[in-house]
């Protein structure tokens, strides 16, 4: 259905139930983000779902002011502040669906009221479990061995919408928090973990990742983790806390492991330092997951098999790729018909080593960085991508968008 399709709808009797009804539809349809737009003649109301959006409703415009303060209220924002940006969170109870979740409310002024970007957080207990993250063995291997240390960087790399904050909050989950002290510097704070001490960062009383990160070290922590390295002085920050005995978990946005490593020599990190401290990087993207009930076996072009063969050279005989059955959608009713079942995670991880640390040293550019790690065997997000295609979980053509 296109946008002129849809017809203004001027019916909102109770804004309250018009809320409860739009948050618990976004619960029971597993719908990420909600974004509320004024326009001169109606707000128009769209979801996102597995990153594409849905038209939801055109509601006059006569209901903007009644609807934005029912959410500022909800989040206990200032309802008379239409000036500059809020954020806060809704902690929302369904008496239908019988469900309490957190829900995360951004306004930005505009040329019509201002703009609403509500960010749903269901904590699913199950992502506890890394089997959940579509984590290839090797990668587990990884990732466990490295988190036996009791100090280094960890650290989480994609774009926004990438689920960094999902994997963040299992590598937590994975320790045991009465036998460690650990600490958060968050904003938001998106999931309330028990017994760990979540700090909501505050810029405008000055209450900063870099003021949070410098009064946390002296809390006696064991693992520390830092929601986003956004500048110099948090990084800075952060490797003095690995350096001196502290476990330090963060995310950063860049598009792969070795690009990651490459930001933080740009940011005047010493290589030396990001050498000595920084362990691990965990890239990730999300893509499309086949829907089990209609996947059918789909003969893939020439083209696009030589595309496979090339991405997967250096870990797959070509000849092999001639074997492998990949799957596509034919759609049905339990995917909604849209051939797809949700999202999942492909990843790369790099676990630095002594090569590697030599070319941080000699201040290498991503490209030789990622040639050494693909050395070292690590999986490139695209080569993970192309794997679960194998695996029958998402398609090929899904992978090669990566690339």
């Amino acid at each position: 259905m296109n946008l002129q399709e849809i017809k203004i709808n001027s019916n909102m009797w109770d804004v309250i139930d018009y809320v409860n009804d739009m948050f618990d539809e976004a619960i029971s349809h597993n719908i990420s983000d909600i974004h509320i737009e004024p326009t001169s003649e109606y707000i128009l109301i769209r979801f996102r779902q597995d990153w594409e959006f849905i038209l939801k409703d055109k509601l006059d415009a006569v209901n903007t002011s009644s609807l934005i303060t029912r959410l500022k209220v909800l989040a206990q924002l200032k309802i008379d502040e239409n000036k500059k940006p809020q954020d806060w969170k809704i902690s929302y109870q369904s008496e239908r669906l019988k469900q309490k979740i957190d829900i995360r409310l951004s306004t930005l002024p505009t040329n019509y009221w201002e703009k609403v970007a509500l960010r749903v957080l269901k904590q699913d207990a199950s992502l506890t479990d890394l089997e959940k993250l579509w984590f290839l063995d090797t990668n587990l291997a990884k990732i466990k061995w490295v988190l036996e240390s009791k100090y280094w960087i960890i650290l989480m790399a994609g774009p926004t919408g990438s689920g960094k904050s999902t994997t963040l909050f299992w590598l937590l989950k994975h320790f045991d928090p009465l036998k460690y002290n650990i600490s958060t510097l968050e904003d938001p704070i998106e999931y309330d973990i028990d017994f760990v001490n979540q700090s909501q960062i505050k810029p405008e009383i000055w209450y900063t990742f870099a003021s949070g990160l410098r009064s946390l070290v002296r809390q006696d922590p064991d693992i520390i983790m830092v929601w986003e390295i956004r500048d110099l002085e948090t990084s800075k920050l952060s490797i003095e806390a690995a350096l001196t005995g502290h476990l330090v978990l963060s995310t950063i946005h860049t598009n792969s492991a070795s690009a990651t490593i490459q930001r933080l020599t740009n940011m005047d990190i010493e290589p030396f330092l990001i050498a000595s401290a920084l362990k691990m990087v965990i890239s990730q993207r999300l893509v499309k997951k086949i829907c089990p009930h209609c996947k059918a076996i789909h003969n893939v072009d020439e083209n696009i098999k030589n595309k496979i063969k090339e991405e997967l050279a250096d870990i797959i005989d070509p000849d092999e790729v001639d074997q492998i059955d990949f799957y596509k959608w034919t759609w049905c009713e339990e995917c909604n018909w849209t051939w797809y079942k949700w999202r999942m995670w492909v990843h790369e991880v790099l676990v630095l080593d002594e090569a590697l640390e030599k070319s941080i040293l000699s201040k290498a550019p991503a490209q030789e960085i990622e040639k050494i790690a693909r050395g070292e065997w690590m999986t490139t997000i695209v080569q993970d991508a192309i794997l679960k295609a194998a695996m029958w979980e998402t398609t090929v053509e899904e992978a090669l968008k990566l690339g």
